[in-house]
């Protein structure tokens, strides 16, 4: 089994390190493939960047030479996963509501930590649209940037679990979900901080990817995601 790990940003050190934390949990036989966008921000945290990584994300996909059996949209809260269960006949993945709905099965209700408090309406909204949100207790923002994840590691756990304990203790959540594919790999020092079940969206993906390719499954074909019909498109792809 082959599965397409996408960053929805440029950043080739995250996308590496989603990649490593996609395969620390993928079965024996499981071929995960990260990849970066082929165009686009550096980091992703509001919605001209989203959009436009929307884009990126379906090109770098269908442009990908060879067979794969899934993909993950490794971005938290954003656009696009609808575009690519159009495009493909196998299924998509986003690492959002792959979060939401693994909490879901964790407690009564769940909270998400994530980078700026401008991202914070985005992940609300992919969450109403997913159906997921009636069981989120809040979305709480570390107030860090995307790209400060990794410059600073000590400080990045400490805001990310100091807000997970906030909302357990305040919002009353039972379940803590990592909001943004950036902060792969801090599930143990906020189960410390907190005493409640983490959920790190990229690792819940990969495990729902594999279940539905072994399963037979994939995205249904009639109406919502049926694919694109053919279209005359102008000055696109754009030239080079």
């Amino acid at each position: 089994m082959r599965i397409l790990v996408v960053n929805v940003n440029t950043t080739d050190a995250m996308t590496e390190a989603i990649g490593e934390q996609a395969a620390s949990v993928a079965a024996p036989g499981t071929e995960i493939v990260p990849l970066s966008p082929i165009f686009g921000a550096d980091s992703v945290e509001g919605n001209y960047e989203s959009y436009l990584a929307a884009i990126a994300v379906m090109e770098t996909v269908r442009s990908y030479e060879g067979d794969f059996d899934a993909v993950i949209q490794a971005g938290y809260g954003e656009h696009g996963r609808e575009g690519l269960q159009e495009l493909l006949n196998v299924p998509v993945v986003d690492i959002t509501e792959a979060a939401a709905s693994t909490a879901q099965f964790l407690g009564h209700k769940y909270s998400v930590v994530t980078t700026l408090d401008r991202t914070v309406p985005l992940i609300e909204d992919r969450l109403k649209l997913a159906g997921l949100y009636e069981r989120c207790a809040s979305v709480r923002a570390s107030g860090l940037g995307v790209l400060e994840l990794e410059r600073d590691p000590d400080a990045t756990v400490e805001a990310i679990a100091a807000e997970s304990a906030r909302a357990v203790e305040t919002d009353k959540a039972e379940v803590v979900c990592l909001g943004c594919g950036g902060m792969a790999g801090l599930n143990e020092r906020v189960v410390e901080r907190t005493g409640v079940p983490v959920v790190d969206g990229v690792t819940a993906a990969v495990t729902i990817a594999e279940s539905l390719v072994r399963l037979g499954l994939s995205t249904s074909k009639i109406r919502t995601f049926a694919p694109p019909r053919p279209k005359n498109f102008k000055n696109w792809p754009p030239r080079s």
